[in-house]
């Protein structure tokens, strides 16, 4: 799916009423970069509150390559399983952004409200079936999550009128 259709998408049909025209999304890749890597980033007020590129990701994967290589896991398994343990910690590209908008597209609020993935979880906090109440019942498990998942639980929180501290 182009990334025009993705932006439509998440801007349109998804996000909160009280959002629009607040938080946008950008994906790009460059095409003279080798292999045409990119960015992607999630604005606010115009402002890029969640980004990340390619060269980030890569950096987050190899500290974290090493960090489950040292615990004794095979190279291979390692090197795979950095990908994973390098979106869980806010690292990801334009190709992570459009995976994870398909993931986040086909299955349920639920699902994408408790995932470990941050992107996957920002987009289902800022989408509009996720209601008042439902926000406010989510106040206790935010306290823990990443300091990126807060921003856009507390800017959600702000545009529906629910408090949370």
């Amino acid at each position: 799916m182009p990334f025009s259709k993705i932006k439509h998408r998440l801007e349109n049909e998804y996000l909160a009423p009280s959002l629009r025209g607040r938080v946008t999304y950008f994906a790009t890749s460059y095409s003279k970069c080798p292999d045409h890597e990119g960015r992607a980033a999630i604005r606010v007020d115009g402002a890029e509150v969640f980004k990340s590129n390619y060269f980030e990701r890569m950096m987050i994967h190899s500290q974290k390559y090493h960090e489950l290589e040292e615990r004794g896991a095979g190279l291979h398994e390692s090197w795979m399983k950095a990908f994973d343990e390098a979106e869980k910690a806010g690292g990801f590209d334009h190709h992570v952004f459009y995976r994870e908008f398909q993931a986040f597209d086909s299955q349920p609020i639920e699902v994408s409200l408790e995932s470990e993935f941050p992107l996957i979880r920002i987009f289902a906090i800022v989408d509009r079936r996720v209601g008042k109440r439902r926000l406010a019942a989510m106040a206790d498990e935010m306290h823990s999550a990443p300091p990126y998942i807060q921003a856009f639980y507390a800017l959600r929180c702000e545009a529906e009128g629910v408090e949370w501290n």
